[in-house]
């Protein structure tokens, strides 16, 4: 006989409430813990975009090109709806008559200069000169403009700067880097997106750059380099000097150099895209976030040649299919890499965020890009 079952039935002993994990625990647990990459997407498709682009073509065409703002609010609500980061899209808020506005101001502006230019050479001198000056503020406002009619999860982005910042940076610097045959081309690259992406904002958050002038060294050096050695091959195998005297005369040895040389360089080229974009994203900061891109020179070749025997097969009809296959593959080449919750990190952007931005609606009405 089992002598338990003899014994009077105990009863059961309560766990002290002190023992006992709060309800909130493990979802604070979990929110402490660091969140893991988060790869961006995009949803859109050719056939969608089509529709949306042959409309806006023909639209434009038909009133003369004053369509055209609406055309641009149509496109980018579709980029930036179909594309997703930690499930969520992007916003793109613009109004149409404000690009409208920016526009033709861009034109006057252009029909005074070359109205100057042509009644007198001193005239179209101090129209240049006002161009010059003015030109900085218009692209300060337009960069201002575009980002603050960006939102992510209802927070905006924006721009600082000032009009002299954006001089130095977007006309001084790619100046310099002309007049030194290239050779500055790198520096001033790098100061340009340093400038750009440090004085971007997400709420109350700032981005920073850290990528280095001597990588922006090298990305260019690797891309025109393979592009040298390209050449170089192509030259030395099709007869060196005689092709090019061949060339002179209309010989077939020159015009198949040509036609070599140009299908190398559009070959080439994507791999400056790749470096550039892999280093520009890989050195930008959100915060304490970082972002990581992956894009492969292999598979943005074959995208690029592909697009460009498609465009010409259907006489440009393939195009938009073609900006629908590069931006997904620039976009879900990138990551999102989170140093702690996202959710406390939006909520700590947005209380800022909107603050700051109130009445810039007002302010920032009219945006210059084409």
């Amino acid at each position: 006989m089992n002598d338990s079952h003899d014994l009077p039935a105990q009863p059961e002993q309560a766990i002290p409430s002190e023992a006992a994990p709060p309800a909130s625990f493990s979802s604070e647990f979990r929110a402490a813990l660091p969140a893991g990459p988060e790869p961006f997407a995009f949803s859109g498709r050719g056939s969608e975009y089509f529709r949306i682009w042959i409309v806006n073509l023909l639209l434009s065409l038909l009133t003369l090109g004053i369509y055209s703002a609406w055309a641009k609010v149509r496109r980018l609500r579709y980029f930036y709806g179909n594309t997703s980061v930690a499930g969520s899209s992007f916003d793109y808020h613009g109004n149409p008559k404000a690009i409208l506005k920016g526009r033709i101001i861009a034109v006057v502006l252009l029909a005074i200069y070359n109205f100057a230019g042509a009644t007198s050479h001193l005239l179209g001198l101090l129209a240049g000169l006002v161009l010059a000056f003015a030109g900085p503020w218009l692209i300060w406002r337009s960069l201002q403009f575009k980002l603050y009619n960006t939102s992510y999860r209802g927070i905006r982005f924006g721009f600082g700067g000032s009009a002299g910042g954006v001089f130095r940076h977007f006309w001084a610097w790619p100046m310099l880097g002309v007049v030194s045959l290239g050779l500055l081309a790198p520096l001033a690259y790098q100061r340009f997106k340093r400038y750009q992406h440090g004085q971007t904002r997400f709420g109350a958050t700032q981005f920073s750059f850290h990528g280095s002038v001597w990588a922006f060294y090298k990305a260019f050096l690797a891309g025109a380099g393979l592009w040298l050695a390209g050449v170089l091959v192509l030259f030395f195998s099709l007869g060196g000097l005689g092709s090019l005297a061949s060339l002179q005369v209309g010989g077939l040895y020159g015009l198949l150099l040509v036609l070599l040389l140009y299908g190398w360089t559009f070959t080439a080229f994507p791999l400056l895209m790749t470096l550039l974009q892999n280093l520009v994203w890989n050195s930008t900061r959100l915060g304490e976030h970082q972002f990581r891109s992956t894009m492969r020179w292999p598979r943005a070749v074959f995208i690029s040649v592909t697009n460009l025997l498609g465009i010409a097969c259907t006489l440009g009809l393939y195009t938009p299919f073609a900006q629908i296959r590069m931006m997904r593959y620039r976009i879900e080449s990138l990551t999102l890499l989170p140093t702690g919750s996202l959710d406390d990190f939006l909520a700590s952007s947005e209380a800022h965020g909107s603050a700051t931005s109130e009445g810039l609606g007002d302010l920032l009405d009219f945006d210059l890009s084409m």
